[in-house]
């Protein structure tokens, strides 16, 4: 029996996304980790079915499973503002795998300062991959404004880390371990606003409750950008704050001491099991599409709502990005 398709609002979230759990089992949905092995021509495919789907032009046949499973994928690859495919490494399904490997060895190789250059270095290339694929893309971005966000960034994290690894020699062998979240959390500080600085500077797009472009605010944008910082320090923190203190413990077996070149892959392999709940549960922190009261723009962006619309708008709407 054909599914009848003509209510299907392919765009409507299929959790309330004005709760916590609602958004987090709407990332875990489209953070999937095995998104990022689906081929080029699914992703494709999902992209033409979502678009169908908006125009009310679904082949015949077609169930709505298979349309949630396109929207799924389509969520996963493709930019919310442009609808363009982003980048595998960019993509925040491939955070468990890319996040694992480099947050498992910046935990295990912190003792020797070319290590230490050397993880920091490769984190942030990644993370500034990251924060450039899930930018809000309606606020262009220069080379020379990503070229400045990543050097920043980087000499931030490496700096940090340095000057923390010779404050802590001294320190119990913990405290040592804890410094490549520091590191981390302090280049987020910094890389996110950079990376995002057109957004500070001209304004973020904000649109009414009909999707309708009717400004630009700067206000809108430090609280987007706010909100992804909180996130990302969020998503390292459990695993980068809790398994030093667990490999620490392990680490003082007999048969761990046996088995030293195990260390690494089995923190690769915890990290992993952190980051498969906490990206999920830290995109979710809070809303992606935010909702803000016209009151909070800037005074002369508020004139010009009301002098336009009255109270017809009481609220405006901005993707915060990832």
């Amino acid at each position: 029996m054909e599914a009848d398709l003509s209510g299907f609002d392919i765009d409507a979230p299929r959790w309330d996304q004005r709760t916590f759990m609602g958004r987090v089992k709407h990332f875990f949905n489209i953070t999937d980790p095995r998104t990022i092995l689906v081929p080029e021509r699914e992703l494709d495919w999902a992209k033409v079915m979502v678009e169908k789907s908006r125009m009310g032009t679904v082949p015949p046949g077609t169930q709505v499973e298979q349309l949630l499973y396109a929207k799924k994928l389509y969520d996963s690859a493709f930019h919310p503002d442009t609808g363009d495919k982003m980048n595998v490494i960019g993509r925040m399904s491939f955070q468990v795998p890319g996040g694992m490997i480099i947050t498992g060895f910046m935990l295990q190789f912190y003792r020797t300062m070319p290590a230490v250059i050397f993880w920091q270095w490769v984190n942030q290339s990644f993370n500034a991959l990251v924060n450039y694929t899930n930018r809000n893309a309606a606020s262009p971005t220069s080379g020379r404004q990503m070229a400045l966000s990543y050097i920043t960034a980087t000499t931030t994290a490496v700096a940090t880390a340095v000057g923390m690894n010779m404050w802590t020699k001294r320190a119990p062998p913990l405290v040592g371990r804890w410094v490549p979240f520091a590191a981390v959390a302090a280049a987020n500080c910094v890389n996110i606003p950079m990376m995002r600085q057109q957004e500070l500077i001209q304004g973020i797009c904000v649109k009414d409750g009909n999707h309708n472009e009717i400004g630009h605010s700067q206000r809108a944008a430090a609280i987007g950008i706010t909100q992804v910082v909180i996130s990302r320090i969020t998503m390292a923190a459990p695993g980068m704050i809790l398994l030093p203190v667990i490999m620490e413990r392990l680490e003082k077996l007999r048969f761990m001491k046996k088995v030293k070149v195990l260390h690494a892959p089995l923190q690769v392999m915890l990290c992993g099991c952190f980051l498969i709940f906490m990206v999920p549960v830290a995109c979710g922190l809070f809303p992606q599409k935010c909702e803000m009261p016209v009151s909070y723009l800037e005074p002369k962006l508020k004139d010009t709502i009301k002098a336009k619309y009255g109270e017809l708008v009481p609220y405006v709407y901005f993707n915060k990005g990832l």
